[in-house]
């Protein structure tokens, strides 16, 4: 099967999944306190390439969604790329959850900060600990999930 088919193709499922979990738990995702679930899914990144530009356009696609426009459309997708990129970088698997916390903590933080005009440390927190449950509470035991599942783990190979 052609490999840039193969590559277009989980993209776009990564990016169709990301962007109905964010619709689908709208009230959590889009918040001070937000629990974005769709970002769990950064931990697909630690598999396969393809999970970078799937991530970055259903994150785009759901920030289309958010209350806070043009910002968190721009700066939303740039910190869920960023964080998806960082975590195809590493090798510890306990560590690939790490970037999402880390980028959206800072770059999202900044745009409620904002947007709402809260104060950017009290923003940090709450998407960081919206963040950890969702990468480390979901996105890692779905990492160790799709690792042990050899069915998985070789659909969604380098």
């Amino acid at each position: 099967m052609n490999k840039k088919f193969l590559f277009l193709t989980k993209s776009a499922l990564i990016a169709a999944v990301y962007f109905v979990l964010t619709i689908l738990f709208a009230p959590i995702s889009y918040s001070l306190m937000q629990v974005r679930i769709a970002e769990g899914l950064c931990v697909l990144a630690y598999f396969t390439p393809a999970a970078i530009p799937g991530l970055a356009l259903g994150c785009l696609l759901a920030n289309l969604s958010s209350p806070f426009g043009l910002i968190d459309i721009v700066f939303g997708t740039l910190a869920t790329t960023l964080a998806a990129f960082f975590a195809s970088k590493l090798k510890n698997k306990y560590l690939v959850p790490l970037p999402a916390v880390l980028f959206n903590a800072f770059i999202v933080g900044y745009v409620l900060k904002a947007m709402l005009s809260v104060h950017y440390l009290l923003a940090m927190f709450w998407v960081a600990a919206g963040q950890l449950l969702a990468c480390y509470g979901l996105g890692l035991p779905l990492l160790i999930f799709l690792e042990k599942n050899k069915f998985f783990s070789t659909l969604l190979k380098k």
